[in-house]
């Protein structure tokens, strides 16, 4: 089999795993958006995942993004890039220009380097909170402590820009409590939107709420180790 069809596959069986899990959650499935997480893997992957229909995309690095995805819009103008990795505050205008959605609204110093932007006239795209759910030092988002004044701070700056909120659990243990932290948390303050769930987890992340899964190694097969790591 060649690599595009095994991609074409792995795809295939994502999506029916999301199906799946979305009906046995008593959800449609069609409630549920498939993030096709292409970091290190090449246009030519992410052509062939197009190909198959899938048009939400994620990427951890705003330049890797910025060399990718341009190109690919004007025959692909459905295309969403969601930017899942930390941003830095020195590359705001460039993740603007190049992303739909933000999904790594961490800290205060973010939230104020997209205000600036906003102020000079920028357009923002959609905006996620990123929350710490599992307080590991070596991980960005705000903790949880923090949340509530933090989700209220932004909604008063950005309005509906601001639509969701995001987290990546820590690796070891069960993730379901930190899911339904998130879901409801989202709930209590209006946010329609809830980003959980990775290639191991995601269809736990449906089972308890999540509107959005962010899925790279089970679609694309695995990275090189040093892009892996980083």
């Amino acid at each position: 089999m060649s690599e595009s069809a095994a991609l074409r596959d792995r795809l295939e069986h994502v999506r029916e795993t999301v199906a799946s899990a979305a009906l046995a959650a008593g959800r449609r499935p069609e409630d549920v958006t498939l993030v096709a997480v292409s970091k290190t893997h090449g246009a030519e992957a992410v052509l062939t995942v197009l190909g198959a229909g899938q048009l939400v995309f994620g990427e951890n690095r705003v330049q890797e993004a910025a060399g990718k995805f341009p190109g690919l819009r004007p025959k692909h103008p459905d295309l969403s890039l969601h930017l899942i990795g930390p941003l830095q505050t020195n590359k705001v205008r460039e993740a603007l220009a190049v992303a739909d959605v933000i999904e790594t609204l961490d800290r205060p110093r973010l939230a104020d380097a997209l205000a600036a932007a906003l102020g000079r006239g920028d357009t923002l795209p959609q905006l996620l909170v990123q929350v710490n759910v599992g307080e590991e030092p070596q991980k960005a988002g705000i903790a949880p402590a923090d949340a509530d004044g933090f989700i209220q701070d932004c909604q008063a700056r950005f309005g509906d820009r601001l639509t969701g909120l995001m987290c990546i659990p820590p690796a070891e243990g069960d993730p379901a409590r930190h899911f339904a932290w998130l879901a409801d948390r989202a709930a209590r303050h209006g946010l329609a939107v809830v980003s959980m769930g990775m290639s191991g987890d995601y269809a736990t992340a449906i089972r308890h709420g999540a509107t959005h899964v962010r899925v790279g190694t089970a679609i694309f097969g695995s990275r090189p180790a040093l892009a892996a790591a980083t």
